[in-house]
C-alpha cells in the first residue's frame, strides 16, 4: 500500500540519501513525444536541499531530454529504489528548472557538489508530492563499485572537446525540441 507524505521528512531523507541509484522521468508536452526515463548514479550528486526542494548535478552525456523536457514543461519525478533487505520506493514529482553552466545561479548551486568537468547543469526539483511504495518485488542487489566512466571520459576530452560533444549530442532532444544549445558559438 503506498503512502503520500506532506514533505520529506528525516526518515526519508536519509532513505534517499542512502540509495546510490535513482531515476528521473520526463515527458514533452507532445502526445506522440518519447517519454523519458534517465538512470543516475554518480556519487554526491544528489542533494535533499529542503523538506520541499532537491536538486542534482546534471553531467553531459549522450542525450539532454531531461533538460529538454523540463525547459518545455517542468514536469518531473525522480524515484529511488531500495535494493537492499527493507524494500522501499520513494518518488518526488515536482516542477523542475534548469540552472545551466552558464546561468548567473549556477555556481551557488554547483557548490553543493563535488566539481566534475562533466557538469552542464544543475536540475532543481520544486517537489510538489511525496510518496513512497512497497517495492516487495524489487530484486536484492549489492553494489560492487561505483562506474565512473563518464567524467574520465570528459575529463580527457578537455574542455573544449566537452564543449564540442554537448554541440554534437545535447542541442535536441530525442523529438526535436530544444535541449542543452547553451554553450557559446565558437569564434
Amino acid at each position: 500500500m503506498g503512502t503520500v507524505y506532506e514533505r520529506i521528512d528525516d526518515r526519508l531523507r536519509a532513505f534517499i540519501e542512502a540509495q546510490q541509484v535513482f531515476f528521473v522521468a520526463t515527458a514533452p508536452r507532445a502526445d506522440d513525444g518519447h517519454v523519458n526515463v534517465s538512470a543516475k548514479g554518480l556519487a554526491d550528486t544528489f542533494r535533499v536541499i529542503d523538506d520541499h526542494t532537491v536538486a542534482y548535478l546534471d553531467l553531459t552525456a549522450s542525450g539532454a531530454e531531461t533538460i529538454a523536457h523540463v525547459r518545455e514543461n517542468g514536469r518531473i519525478c525522480v524515484m529511488f529504489c531500495s535494493f537492499e533487505r527493507s524494500p522501499n520506493v520513494v518518488r518526488l514529482h515536482g516542477r523542475g528548472r534548469v540552472v545551466g553552466l552558464y546561468d548567473e545561479a549556477y555556481a551557488g548551486w554547483a557548490e553543493r557538489f563535488p566539481q566534475n568537468p562533466a557538469a552542464r547543469a544543475v536540475i532543481v526539483v520544486d517537489v510538489t508530492r511525496v510518496s513512497s511504495s512497497c517495492g516487495y518485488a524489487l530484486p536484492l542487489l549489492q553494489p560492487v563499485s561505483e562506474r565512473d566512466v563518464l567524467t574520465g571520459n570528459m575529463r580527457r576530452r578537455g574542455a573544449e572537446g566537452i564543449v564540442d560533444y554537448r554541440r554534437r549530442k545535447n542541442r535536441t532532444s530525442i523529438d526535436g525540441l530544444p535541449a542543452f544549445d547553451d554553450d557559446p558559438a565558437p569564434g
